[in-house]
Formats: structure tokens, C-alpha cells, sequence
């Protein structure tokens, strides 16, 4: 796990500073702690930060090819080098390094492009070829590491694995994507489709950046994808069996490292699964790690230490109290662009208590995108067959009209709230979706915005990306579409991106066996009663892990691992809510009713209404904006 940065001159091979790159790299030293190097040649310059893992003392970067016809510089994790590198050797290919950097540049020099399929793995990685001065950019699959770029007004490219590693370089733009902000107040986060600045870009999940002298920058080459439209069939005892060698293998792999390792464990489905895995497949107790909260409603300590007994783990466990939101800068600086998922804070916390006894640690995450884990999921699937019956204008007129009526109940039980479930049926399937996934609708982002910020953002809605994203999607039905818009649009902008930068602030190493692609693959082609079944998501993959975990763990009701901000906002932090709406980095841009946020502040801690996500996310904003202001 390393930090990468690089500048490359498209038109004319000028020199490039080592000293700039550099300087990129230093603001990422945080992703690599234990060794840093640059190289330089007419036109292109390489930098990297070193996280040491596998061949500790060896596999120094930028790495050279053993002819030194190329040179790499790789962020993120290949588990299946070694098989690789047997494959590579059978073909006359010679090693040096115990790494899997230098397997990365013998399989690009003998495949090229054709190279990532056999990769598997998180990665981000730049080659340049010396003889063709050209430059190969690539990301992983499912996007587990980043890789932000920008033109820059010399004619140069710049690259880094952090937005801070561009904001580095005197020449990047500073000026703000006015649409990102409604993506970022539609969704939490910027999506991977934009970026905070505008001309800064990041290179989607599984595509790769073919570069060339000489020639203008071209668009990203997709060299991945997964598809929901074939279904696999067979009995379910055999599916249930090859679901568990594939989880079985994807932990396994995962496990390879010459640093200490350990796991998180919320006492969720997936950590749990994924901790019960690695203590059948070690032999030492496995070191596991989870945060409480102060609120006892959002609190699932007591489920980790079940599971921690249960497996006999060397388990510690530390709380999130409302004290630590004086780290709400650091949080902000961390990410660089706009990021209001409010699990950062005990993310981020969680990290720094692994990181205290191990290197590498192994998460639950995907699992829920993959097999249909979150209740918006089981809604989808339910509310589609539905439509599926019922005609269009009919659902608009009839079900839209009562949604329209109907109070919205945040107090109420959750069967009394069927405002939300009235208003999706008068959608279609991929606006109810957007709905279900989005955290500030868009009559509410309306309201928000001046008539200045209307004028810039013109006919753009965050939603339509998503949504044309689903009507595009290799896929049978909604639920398809809904899980293939969260694996590539919500896996990689926000769950994603919070583990990385929150473990990589710490300098650990996060692994996410789960997403595992072949796993993902798998899943895909599950038919739909094998995802979704009696309002239960995850059916096969809970059925399968019945044999390590208790029902009172598999069934339980999803919690989430979340903070406590709307209660926050009512006590400790109430006056940060109140004058949220006069911050002067909000107001400077113009574009926000501060009078209008004023208003739902009130309405918050009176306890009215529930905007806590709302005045979060405003927040972040708030703090990003000042954070971005002060990197100029």
C-alpha cells in the first residue's frame, strides 16, 4: 500500500523537476512512511511513498524492468503474484525482488494491456515506456485504490493517488465544480464521475489511461465489468458450496503479508464472516478491533466482543464520544474533496486502533452491495414487482398522489412511515431508486440554493447520472440494476473512498476480501431468490455462513456503522448546528440560503424535524471549502 504521483508532457518531452514530484508526493508521506523515491526522464517524472507489506527490505520504487525499458510506480496489492510470477518464469522471464511490483512490470512487458485481467487484486499503477515514451495508467476493478489526474496549462499531465498530491503542483486550477456540489449534496460525496475542482478527473474503476507522445489525451479504456444479465442455476446446497470456497479463497489470499495482520469486527454479518474465515484459515488467534459509541441505540460493541469470544480473537475495543468531533478538520483534510458519510469519524478511529498492533487489517466491505444487503435493496425488489403490474400513470397518479398527502414521520414506528414507500411507487424504478440512495432530495437541495447558483447549475440534476447509469446497466430487473449502480457508483465514491483515506491517514493497509472479484461475479449471477428473499437481503450468503455464526448475528436488524450526529446536534454540538448557515467559507461562495439553513438548524434541535445528516454534510462542506482554500 503506497502513494503515487507523476507528471508526464504529452507534446513536448520538457524537463521535469524531481523536486516537484517530489514535493506531490510529500503531501501523501502518510500512505507510505517507509521509503520514497523519484526518477525523472526527458518528460516524465515518477514518484512514490512506500507502505511496506510483502518483501519489506526489497521491491524499492519507482521500479525499473530488468531490461530497464520501463518503470513502474504501483499503489495497492496483487494476491495472486506468485502464481504470476511461476507463469511469468515459464516463460523466460527472471526475478530479483520477493515482491509483487516487479511480477506487475514482467506481466505488462509481456502482455500490455492484456495484462489486468490477470491481475488480481487492489491497484492503482503508472508504467512509462522508455522506447515508446509512453505512459500506462490502471485502477482496479472495483476502484479500491484512487487515482485522480489533471491537465495542467504546460502541456503536462499530472497524476497522484490523493487530490493533495495535484494540489501540490503550483499550475492546478483551483476553481470549483459548481455541479459538483448538487452531486455532492445529493449523494454525500463527489462520485467518481467528478470532481470537487473543475479539469481534475479520476480514472473510473476498472479502466486504464493509455498515454502517448505526441498525442492529445485520450478517454479511459474500460477493461472491466461486471454484468447481472446471466443467471446462474443449480441446486442450493451447490451454490451454497461454491460461495464458501470463493469466500474461502478471497480471505485466504488476503492473508498473505510479512507485517502484522489483523481484522476490524463490528459483530455484523460480513466482519464476522470474514474474522470466523481467517481463524480457520490461521493458526494464530486473529487480532481484531472495534469502536463503540456513546449512544447506546448505535452502539454494536457488545455484538463484537460475542464474536470475538466466540472465535477466541485477541480483541480490543475502544468508544466514539461526541468529544471527537473536534476532529472534524482533520477529517476534512483527509479526504480533500467534500465527504459527509458520517462513519468516517469511527472509521477513521477504528484504523487508528488496528494500526496500533498491526499493519494490514481485513474488512467486511462489498458484501452488501454484492449480495443485496441493505433494506433500500429489499424495498427495490418489492416496490418493482409492483410496477411491474401496475401501469405507469396509474402508479403516478394514484400512489404519487397519496405519498403527496401522506405526513412525513420520522417519529413513528417504521411500519407507520410509508411516505417514502408511496412516493417510490409513483416513480420509476430508477428515480425511486436515486431517491433511496440519495440523502438531500432534490426539492430540498432547491431550496438551499440561490438564484446565483440555479443560473451555474442550469439543467444538471445529480440524480440523472445515476440514473441513466441503471437504464444502461448489463442487467434483468431493478434489483439488478439497483446493486450494479452501487457497485459502480456507491462502492467506489463512498464506501471505498472513506476506508482508504481514513486507513491510509494512519498508514494501514485495509483489505476487503469480500470484493474479491470473483466473488462479485458470483454474486451477479445469482438468481434474484437467492439475494432477496422474505424481506431478508444477503439469503445466500447467511444461509451459507450458518454453520460459523449465530441467528441473533446473521438476522439480527441491520444497524450500520454510524455516528450520532442528529443526537450530537441536539446536545454537545447544538451552536456548531446554529451557525452553520453563516460560515463564512459557505457564504463566500454565494450559492447557499443561510437564512433557509438557519431555519432547519432550529427545526433539528427542537427536536420538529431530523436534519442531522443534512447539517453534517453542510458542515463537511463548509470545513472541505476552507481546507481546499488554504492548499492554494
Amino acid at each position: 500500500m503506497c502513494g503515487i504521483a507523476g507528471i508526464y508532457h504529452l507534446a513536448t518531452p520538457k524537463p521535469v523537476e524531481p523536486q516537484r514530484v517530489e514535493r506531490m508526493c510529500d503531501t501523501m508521506a502518510h500512505r507510505g512512511p517507509d521509503g520514497a523515491g523519484v526518477w525523472t526522464a526527458p518528460g516524465v517524472g515518477l514518484g512514490h511513498r512506500r507502505l511496506s507489506i510483502i518483501d519489506v527490505a526489497g521491491s524499492p520504487q519507482p521500479m525499473a524492468a530488468r531490461d530497464g525499458r520501463a518503470m513502474l510506480v504501483f499503489n495497492g496489492e496483487i494476491y495472486n503474484f506468485r502464481e504470476l510470477r511461476e507463469e511469468l518464469r515459464a516463460t523466460g522471464a527472471t526475478f530479483h525482488t520477493d515482491g509483487d511490483s516487479e511480477v506487475i512490470l514482467a506481466a505488462w512487458q509481456r502482455w500490455g494491456a492484456d495484462c489486468l485481467p490477470r491481475l488480481h487484486g487492489m491497484f492503482a499503477f503508472a508504467i512509462y515506456d522508455q522506447s515508446a515514451r509512453s505512459l500506462f495508467l490502471a485502477r482496479d476493478r472495483l476502484g479500491v485504490k484512487p487515482l485522480f489526474y489533471a491537465s495542467l496549462s504546460d502541456g503536462s499531465l499530472a497524476f497522484a493517488s490523493e487530490l493533495k498530491g495535484l494540489l501540490a503542483h503550483p499550475l492546478l486550477r483551483r476553481e470549483l465544480d459548481p455541479l459538483a456540489i448538487d452531486d455532492y449534496l445529493a449523494w454525500g460525496y463527489v462520485p467518481d464521475h467528478r470532481s470537487i475542482l473543475s479539469g481534475v478527473q479520476k480514472l473510473p474503476a476498472g479502466h486504464s489511461l493509455a498515454l502517448q507522445h505526441g498525442k492529445a489525451l485520450p478517454a479511459p479504456t474500460q477493461w472491466w465489468d461486471v454484468t447481472f444479465a446471466d443467471r446462474r442455476i443449480g441446486r442450493t446446497a451447490d451454490l451454497e458450496a461454491e460461495l464458501l470456497h470463493l469466500m474461502r479463497q478471497a480471505v485466504s489470499s488476503r492473508m498473505v503479508a510479512d507485517v502484522p495482520l489483523g481484522a476490524f469486527l463490528s459483530g455484523g454479518v460480513d466482519s464476522s464472516s470474514v474474522v470466523a474465515l481467517m481463524t480457520e484459515a490461521g493458526c494464530d488467534p486473529v487480532k481484531t478491533c472495534s469502536i463503540g459509541f456513546d449512544a447506546r441505540a448505535m452502539d454494536e460493541s457488545a455484538y463484537a466482543s460475542q464474536i470475538a469470544h466466540r472465535f477466541a480473537t485477541d480483541h480490543r475495543s475502544r468508544n466514539v464520544t461526541a468529544d471527537d468531533f473536534g476532529h472534524v478538520e482533520t477529517l476534512a483534510a483527509m479526504f480533500d474533496e467534500p465527504f459527509a458519510d458520517a462513519s468516517a469519524l469511527p472509521t477513521w478511529r477504528v484504523c487508528q486502533l488496528a494500526r496500533e498492533t498491526v499493519t494490514v487489517a481485513l474488512s467486511g466491505d462489498g458484501a452488501d452491495e454484492a449480495f443485496a444487503g441493505y433494506r433500500r435493496h429489499v424495498f427495490q425488489h418489492a416496490e418493482d414487482r409492483l410496477r411491474g403490474v401496475v401501469p405507469h400513470g396509474l402508479r403516478r397518479t394514484v400512489f404519487g398522489g397519496l405519498g403527496a398527502l401522506y405526513p412525513k414521520a420520522d417519529w413513528a414506528p417504521r411500519p407507520l412511515r410509508a411516505k417514502s414507500t408511496l412516493q417510490a411507487l409513483g416513480l420509476s424504478s430508477e428515480e425511486a431508486y436515486a431517491r433511496a440512495v440519495g440523502i438531500i432530495p432534490a426539492e430540498l437541495r432547491l431550496a438551499l440554493y440561490t438564484p446565483d447558483y440555479l443560473r451555474q447549475r442550469g439543467d444538471y440534476r445529480a440524480e440523472l447520472s445515476l440514473m441513466e447509469l441503471m437504464r444502461q446497466a448489463p442487467a434483468r430487473s431493478g434489483l439488478d440494476r439497483a446493486q450494479y449502480a452501487d457497485l459502480k457508483f456507491w462502492l467506489p465514491g463512498d464506501i471505498l473512498t472513506k476506508v482508504d483515506r481514513t486507513s491510509m491517514a494512519v498508514s494501514l493497509e485495509a483489505r476487503e476480501p469480500l470484493l474479491d472479484h470473483r466473488l462479485i461475479e458470483f454474486a451477479a449471477s445469482l438468481p434474484e431468490n437467492m439475494r432477496v428473499r422474505r424481506n431478508e437481503g444477503k439469503w445466500l450468503l447467511k444461509k451459507t455462513m450458518k454453520r460459523y455464526l449465530p441467528d441473533e448475528i446473521l438476522y439480527r436488524p441491520k444497524q450500520g456503522f454510524v455516528t450520532p450526529i442528529s443526537d450530537w446536534f441536539r446536545g454537545p454540538l447544538a451552536e456548531t448546528a446554529r451557525t452553520i448557515g453563516s460560515s463564512s467559507a459557505l457564504a463566500r461562495t454565494g450559492w447557499f440560503n443561510g437564512q433557509r439553513i438557519s431555519l432547519l438548524a432550529d427545526d433539528h434541535i427542537s427536536g420538529r424535524s431530523d436534519h442531522g445528516r443534512l447539517l453534517w454534510q453542510l458542515l463537511m462542506l463548509d470545513k472541505s471549502l476552507k481546507s481546499l482554500s488554504a492548499s492554494a
